[in-house]
């Protein structure tokens, strides 16, 4: 599969471009490459899918922050494809102005210009925890939304044939009128009020939707988190939605990601954060221990004299980036633990430390012997 091209690339647009820049560019690309303006063309319609795709994420603050810091993989990780003809002229048609959007700019499109319907966008929230964060991970999600008939096939009409032209529109969805202008005659097309556009009326409604075209019923949908993705970040599924009243397209099914704290592990970026207590004893003579990872527990060894604030690093145990590059480290703080108290013989000995000059400012010779006395008592 080729890689998907810089959506401003695509638009032609600087990456601080305002939002007005977008929306004109949009246009002028959208003008350019319309399938009914290029019939001999066959990368017409790819280009004009790769505009729409483009404008639908830069337009949009969220969508476009978000593709500023992750790319790609930030906006299509669950996603089900790119938008179809459909989406794009029921979204963004009434960017050219006027009822009649493309239809009216272009002097209709091909099978009669009927407004395609876009079901509503279903919302949900996906608790994810540090592992499945940093690795990614295949959820099945239990959703009730809206789908087409099975009966009537989404028509609303019984038995799915029983419709008839609107005598109005006359089956196109739009009507015409004339305006005689100091230009001479123009004409505008608008929804047909009778039929809201479907061209289409029902005789007789499916006796199990009444009329309606759909009906709701409870699915298990499988969604592939990619790696890398962050706390309030969305993901989209297209035609995961809602399916629209008598016909159309249904709506997205939207992710929004939620990260569940680990009892131990921070994260910070694509790094993992840790904090290690150790006791003074072994800060000085040096120590092997083990510490926790997202991929289970690792040992790792303490160096003689190690001081406290001392960050050990543990390459490749992070997070992958969401965009493919490479993969965070596990910081460990190292934390010096002071006992809160001590019994007699332990202060005894902590005295005698006390006189020390290895436990002075600045150390002189370290008295091994000493040290692994002193460690028996804090084992």
């Amino acid at each position: 599969m080729a890689e998907k091209r810089d959506y401003y690339e695509v638009l032609g647009v600087a990456k601080n471009a305002a939002a007005d820049e977008i929306k004109k560019a949009y246009r002028k690309v959208a003008i350019k490459y319309h399938p009914d303006k290029n019939p001999d063309d066959p990368t017409a319609e790819d280009k004009f899918k790769e505009a729409a795709e483009a404008y639908e994420v830069l337009s949009d603050e969220q969508k476009r922050a978000r593709y500023d810091q992750f790319g790609h993989r930030g906006m299509g990780g669950a996603s089900g494809g790119g938008p179809n003809m459909e989406d794009i002229f029921s979204q963004f048609g009434d960017i050219f102005g006027g009822g009649g959007g493309f239809e009216g700019f272009f002097g209709g499109r091909q099978g009669g210009g009927r407004r395609v319907r876009k079901g509503s966008n279903l919302r949900i929230k996906l608790k994810l925890d540090l592992e499945e964060v940093a690795n990614g991970v295949e959820k099945k999600i239990k959703v009730k939304r809206y789908v087409a008939c099975s009966t009537c096939t989404g028509t609303g009409a019984k038995n799915g044939t029983d419709l008839k032209d609107c005598g109005t529109c006359h089956g196109q969805g739009q009507v015409k009128r004339v305006v005689n202008t100091m230009l001479g005659q123009m004409v505008s097309s608008s929804t047909c009020p009778t039929c809201q556009g479907e061209g289409k009326i029902v005789s007789a409604k499916c006796d199990v939707c009444h009329g309606e075209g759909r009906e709701l019923k409870e699915e298990i949908i499988p969604i592939n988190i990619p790696a890398g993705v962050a706390e309030g970040m969305q993901l989209s599924m297209n035609g995961k939605g809602n399916y629209p009243e008598r016909g159309g397209v249904a709506g997205d099914l939207l992710i929004q990601i939620e990260e569940e704290p680990h009892e131990l592990l921070k994260r910070d970026g694509n790094n993992i954060m840790f904090d290690q207590y150790i006791s003074f004893v072994d800060a000085a003579l040096g120590a092997n221990i083990e510490v926790p990872t997202i991929e289970g527990k690792v040992k790792i060894k303490v160096d003689p004299g190690t001081q406290p604030g001392k960050i050990l690093r543990l390459r490749g145990k992070g997070i992958k980036d969401l965009n493919g590059y490479g993969r965070g480290d596990q910081l460990i703080h190292i934390n010096v633990w002071t006992p809160k108290s001590v019994n007699s013989e332990e202060r005894q000995i902590l005295e005698k430390l006390r006189d020390s000059q290895n436990f002075a400012p600045n150390p002189g010779k370290n008295d091994k012997g000493f040290f692994e006395k002193v460690k028996e008592y804090f084992q």
